[in-house]
């Protein structure tokens, strides 16, 4: 009898042990499972960081030119004013100065 005895708790060791394998394989599973889960989670989360990063330094770089572009039209008005100005005055002088060759003209040939 104490034979059998001792080949009872030699199976029912073995299925113990061979359930502790199976749960723990189950377990293993379920850890990478959960890993892949997780890296993907984290891998979506980063790239909707670089997306959000990214849009921030466009709109970043749109107000920027923008801004540079206010600047240059700003200078330009002031360049086409000031030349708008100068071509005024120019034409001024340029009357005058046909007014006088003309009066010359005259005078010469009276």
């Amino acid at each position: 009898m104490p034979d059998q005895q001792v080949l009872r708790r030699i199976k029912t060791a073995e299925q113990e042990a061979d359930e502790i394998i199976e749960q723990a394989r189950e377990e293993a599973e379920q850890i990478r499972e959960d890993a892949r889960e997780e890296a993907e989670q984290i891998r979506e989360q980063a790239r909707e960081e670089a997306e959000t990063e990214a849009q921030a330094r466009l709109d970043e770089r749109r107000a920027e030119i923008q801004t540079e572009r206010e600047e240059i039209l700003d200078e330009a008005r002031d360049e086409r004013e000031r030349l708008s100005e100068l071509a005024t005055q120019r034409r001024e002088e340029v009357i005058a100065f046909v007014r006088e060759q003309f009066e010359e003209a005259i005078d010469a040939q009276a």
